[in-house]
């Protein structure tokens, strides 16, 4: 019998944001694959270190992790040949993916070429969506808000109509894209409802003012959240 394939999502960063059928599937699948960078550690895989049992095979998918590079068509074309032919030997497969796999997920890639021929299952993990708002104590929307999920790479013009549009926002990708999203809110009169937080749930976490935030420049895992009554309970 061919084996599954899971794509299980490890959450934002801390350990213990797994979910207990993620959990259940990484200390029993003979075969875990993650994505990492070309060089060093794979941040999906030291967010499950502590929960793995030792003894499995383990597939890193090495690539450039920038906008220019990514995704990499084959590096995940060798990745699902790599794993079709584990499924095909009988031995499940668990794929590791940040967050939530189909959620901006790497494991999509990976989805749309074995799903074509093998079984794949879905194991949806806690968000940085989700997990930034808990942080910040910043519910995201109530009753008939419109939330719209916005990645900062976005041109200004594109940006600017979303969030003039949108009753509140979630903006993600920050990186060096964090003055033109400053200037925005300002336009649109939101700077006093945005809020800033980088690394959400991680030792490193922080939680800047916006302006202050500007003195550095953001990580990429970092997000501004938005609510143009100051918060969805008003």
């Amino acid at each position: 019998m061919a084996g599954i394939l899971y794509g299980v999502g490890v959450g934002p960063g801390d350990p213990e944001l797994l979910t207990l059928k993620a959990l259940r599937l990484l200390q029993g699948a003979p075969v875990i694959v993650y994505p990492a960078p070309l060089e060093g550690e794979s941040f999906a895989r030291s967010i499950v270190a502590p929960h793995l049992p030792g003894g499995q095979i383990e597939i890193a998918l090495r690539m450039e992790m920038n906008a220019a590079g990514f995704p990499n068509d084959a590096v995940y074309a060798r990745g699902a040949r790599d794993i079709g032919a584990h499924l095909d030997a009988g031995r499940d497969v668990v794929a590791l993916c940040e967050g939530d796999p189909f959620f901006y997920g790497s494991f999509m890639y990976l989805y749309a070429r074995v799903a074509q021929s093998h079984r794949v299952e879905v194991v949806p993990g806690v968000s940085s969506l989700t997990a930034c708002a808990g942080v910040l104590g910043a519910p995201l929307a109530s009753r008939g808000d419109r939330l719209a999920v916005l990645p900062a790479t976005l041109p200004p013009e594109r940006l600017r109509a979303a969030l003039a549009e949108a009753d509140a926002a979630a903006i993600i990708k920050v990186g060096r894209h964090l003055p033109k999203i400053r200037t925005l809110l300002k336009h649109l009169g939101l700077l006093g409802a945005a809020r800033y937080i980088e690394r959400a749930t991680l030792a490193n976490q922080r939680i800047l003012d916006i302006d202050e935030a500007l003195a550095g420049e953001a990580p990429y895992f970092s997000m501004v959240l938005v609510h143009r009554r100051g918060a969805a309970w008003r």
